[in-house]
């Protein structure tokens, strides 16, 4: 239970792909414009997480190191290929948005990295589950900054939700603010960075607070230790 209540601190906060090692920047910078097309890009790399970490964790013991690098990405280059024809085949307008970001996550070096770092040495299980986490956090970070640009940008929220969920979200659009001069800095790329900077430096000064706080919880429980048995 630790194992896996560590794996998911490591994937949704403590090693984020996006926010801490600073992983497949180029697709979420580009395709975040609105919160639709984060989550839309956010599950397909999910879900070639969980597929490409099975797969090596039940083939490790079959591949030699020499050739491991090269088979992984055959592997996570497979995966790649099946959400995006299910992609084109089911969500096309999606698939024509996300256009080459969606091949383009074979390259993604969070996924080979999860692969050769924990798949490659752990059962399918738990590597299943590290993608989960690792997918999971690397969505969070789409769907936020891409939730952010859209309203700051259009003032809409879920625009679009009918291109990933079909005909029934056509009415799923919240419109916050109508405005007929969008905020372009939010939408264009410069706004991606502002963004994403802005994402990073929250985490940190969450994190700095949290440091701070332990070693007052620590002296207090040493405290009542101390106390208890005198």
């Amino acid at each position: 239970m630790n194992d896996y209540k560590d794996i998911t601190l490591q994937g949704m906060w403590k090693n984020n792909p996006a926010l801490v090692q600073l992983l497949g920047l180029c697709p979420l910078l580009a395709v975040t414009a609105t919160f639709i097309n984060g989550l839309g890009l956010g599950i397909a790399t999910m879900l070639v997480l969980i597929g490409s970490n099975i797969t090596v964790s039940l083939i490790r013991n079959l591949v030699r190191n020499e050739i491991r690098i090269p088979v992984f990405v055959m592997i996570i280059a497979a995966f790649v290929t099946i959400i995006q024809l299910l992609m084109n085949a089911f969500t096309y307008e999606l698939y024509l948005s996300l256009g080459i970001f969606i091949p383009l996550i074979v390259t993604n070096c969070a996924i080979i990295g999860r692969a050769e770092a924990f798949a490659s040495k752990n059962t399918p299980g738990i590597a299943a589950f590290d993608g989960l986490m690792m997918g999971l956090g690397f969505a969070l970070v789409l769907v936020v900054l891409g939730g952010m640009r859209e309203v700051l940008g259009a003032g809409t929220l879920f625009a679009g939700a009918d291109r990933l969920f079909g005909p029934v979200a056509e009415s799923w659009t919240l419109t916050l603010f109508k405005t007929d001069s969008p905020f372009l800095l939010a939408i264009l790329p410069p706004g991606a960075f502002l963004g994403m900077g802005l994402l990073i430096a929250v985490k940190n000064i969450i994190d700095a607070k949290l440091a701070a706080r332990t070693p007052k919880q620590t002296e207090k429980a040493t405290r009542a230790r101390v106390t208890a048995d005198t």
